[in-house]
Parts: C-alpha cells; structure tokens; sequence
C-alpha cells in the first residue's frame, strides 16, 4: 500500500507525523516530520522540516503557526529544508550544532525546550552521528515518548556515518535510551512508531554486539588487514546489496571500534 504521504496523522495526545515524499533504502517510506502541540494550543513545534522539498514544507507550514523548529542532526533528510521552512514560518531553529541555528541559540544535553504547551528535554546522543539529539517528550497521565531521529528507526536499523559517527558513542546512547522508562514509545525519524524504546534500545545493543563478533570472526578469516569491503561482503553477504555502501561506513566505525578497545 503506497504511503499516506502529505496527511497530517496523529499518533499520540501530543505528536503528529507528516510523511515527507523522499522514499529510499535509507530513508524508508520517507523521512518523518513531527509536529508537537498540546490539546488546544494553536501553535506547535516541529522537529525535522526534511529536505528542501518546497511542496513538503508548505504542507507543513499550513498545520501552524509553527512556534520553534528542532533539528535532530545535520543530515539532508532531515535538515536541509530548515531554512527555507524557518523563512516561511518565521520560526527560529534549534540544534546541536550552531551551523544550523537560526535566530535562536544551539541546543546542549539536558536542556529543557517549552513551546506550543510541550516541554522536551534533550538527550545528546551520538554515534549515527556526532550532533544526534533525542528529544524526550512529556505526555498526558505520565505517557512519555522520545523523538529518536536516526538513532533508533521504526524498522531495521541505523547506520553509523564514518568518520563523523562511531560506535563507541553510539553503544553509550542505546544505553541512555535503554534506561528510560519502560514504555516509553519511539517517535522516529523514519519508518513507524513503536512502543518501548527500553526494549528497542536493547534489541539494538545485542545486535551490534552481535555484528562486533561477527567483524571479530571476518577478520579472523581474512586477516587482520582485509578492507571494509571484503568485510562487508563477509558479514552483510544476507544483505541487499543496495546497502553495501551504507554498511561499509558501519564497518568502518566497527573496525575502529575494535582498534580503540
């Protein structure tokens, strides 16, 4: 069934998602743009305006007035459309990084952002990339949810961006959101929500730890001296070759992972 791309769907008493039109194996169905808003508040928050895609952005824009926009990391998908979406809106943007700040100031661990009735608390967490936030999410009768980004996906999962990403820190960041509470949904920056990011968090924890052994095993095999590819083509050998690419940057990060350690 083709994905409901352009309608506003809501998902929980505080967050809606609009589904940008940009599909791919990286993407998914297309990159996830949320709008936050308590019942009765005019005003919202958008987190991730997408690609400079002048169509999605004005469909965004038309569920405003927008209050303030947060980016969850640099990536086009997510953040290459802030500007021309702040300059439709009027509203400033957020993120780690203060390349990407417009007409506000760079967001840091564990502040606390309240607009459009919604109070976010933000979670630094790197490894998909050195400037990923996750942005915690206060709902009704003590409900939470956490704005993931790439860190977390609705299905499968990420890629770590070598030489900006790194596993280490990336580990650590599953860890921070496996500590939350239980239940706590994941609203991601693609692919669809789920229920408990405890229980993802550590489904991705094993997964990468079982990846590591299987590097471990490849270089075993190849030597301590094979490339990324010859790696890849071990250990991704059940994977679409279309992701090849995208799984050699993880094993880069993975390869740099083991030389640390």
């Amino acid at each position: 069934m083709r994905p409901a791309y352009g309608v506003l769907r809501p998902v929980t008493p505080l967050a809606s998602v609009l589904l940008a039109e940009n599909p791919s194996p990286m993407t998914l169905d297309g990159t996830n743009t949320w709008l936050l808003r308590a019942p009765g508040e005019a005003a919202c928050v958008v987190v991730d305006p997408g690609e400079e895609d002048e169509e999605h952005l004005r469909r965004v824009a038309a569920h405003g007035p927008v209050a303030l926009v947060l980016l969850t990391h640099r990536h086009p998908d997510h953040a290459a459309g802030a500007r021309r979406f702040s300059e439709l809106t009027g509203a400033p943007v957020r993120a780690l990084d203060p390349s990407l700040v417009l007409g506000s100031e760079a967001l840091g661990d564990g502040d606390v952002v309240a607009a459009a009735g919604v109070e976010l608390r933000v979670v630094a967490t790197p490894g998909h990339t050195s400037d990923s936030l996750s942005f915690l999410l206060d709902g009704p009768d003590a409900d939470q949810a956490v704005l993931t980004g790439d860190t977390i996906l609705g299905r499968g999962t990420t890629v770590i961006a070598h030489p900006d990403g790194e596993l280490g820190p990336y580990l650590d960041s599953l860890r921070r959101l496996a500590a939350l509470a239980p239940g706590t949904a994941v609203l991601p920056g693609h692919g669809p929500e789920l229920p408990d990011a405890p229980a993802v968090a550590t489904a991705y924890l094993a997964h990468r730890e079982q990846r590591l052994e299987q590097v471990r095993g490849a270089l075993a095999q190849l030597g301590q001296e094979a490339t990324p590819r010859q790696v890849v083509e071990l250990v991704y050998a059940d994977v679409d070759r279309v992701l090849w690419p995208a799984a050699e940057l993880s094993v880069r990060a993975q390869l740099d992972h083991l030389r640390i350690c």
